[in-house]
């Protein structure tokens, strides 16, 4: 199957979404969840977070274009602060029912059916039944001149975790039944086959599970 780039543009919308979505591979399910200056909690599923560095360590994830109504942007912007909360097979239905477009007034958390909860003074909720919660602070926002979007990137405050991580820090997110997503509307469970040392010139690639 070949598609030039003007067949590509001739596609219909949501067909076109579909398959350009799916394009880039699995993608992170998270759920972010922010609160407005008036202690309104919001919720909303991203397949674009994703890691920027770990000195200072940084998140980032795209906005749609703000010229809609976006409850995250809108809460983000006015606090700088949110939580990133990993999706799994247990609740995967209740965050995908966050990606609904519900008024600004009213609570993803509620609709959901899922749990906030808060901790050491965040400002933002954290997903309670979400077994690894990241706390987050806007440190930039980036505008995408070429389709409006937003990179915003946030830094971590506290990381909460299942259970301690490996020896050399590596977190094993199988153990939870973290989930991804592929294309707009597919979540999918990872299966861990290897991990490999770090590679060097002229050596041979080995498996660290093995050791």
């Amino acid at each position: 199957m070949y598609f030039s780039s003007s067949q590509i543009q001739q596609l219909e919308k949501r067909y076109r979404a579909n398959l350009i979505n799916s394009l880039s591979g699995y993608k992170s399910a998270n759920l972010i969840a922010t609160k407005s200056q008036d202690g309104i909690e919001n919720l909303a599923i991203f397949s674009s977070v994703i890691h920027l560095g770990s000195n200072p360590p940084l998140l980032g994830f795209i906005l749609r274009p703000t010229s809609a109504t976006r409850n995250t942007w809108d809460n983000i912007n006015t606090s700088t602060f949110f939580s990133v909360n990993h999706v799994t097979q247990k609740i995967y239905k209740q965050a995908h029912h966050t990606s609904a477009r519900y008024d600004g007034k009213i609570s993803e958390f509620e609709k959901s059916g899922l749990t906030p909860i808060y901790k050491n003074d965040f400002f933002a909720p954290f997903v309670k039944e979400s077994p690894l919660q990241i706390a987050c602070k806007m440190r930039n926002n980036y505008y995408i001149q070429e389709n409006e979007c937003r990179l915003i990137v946030g830094e971590i405050q506290h990381l909460y975790l299942p259970e301690e991580p490996a020896k050399d820090g590596w977190v094993d997110l199988s153990k939870q039944n973290t989930l991804s997503i592929n294309g707009l509307d597919a979540y999918t469970l990872p299966k861990l086959i290897d991990r490999l040392a770090y590679a060097k010139p002229n050596q041979e690639t080995r498996s660290l599970l093995d050791e």
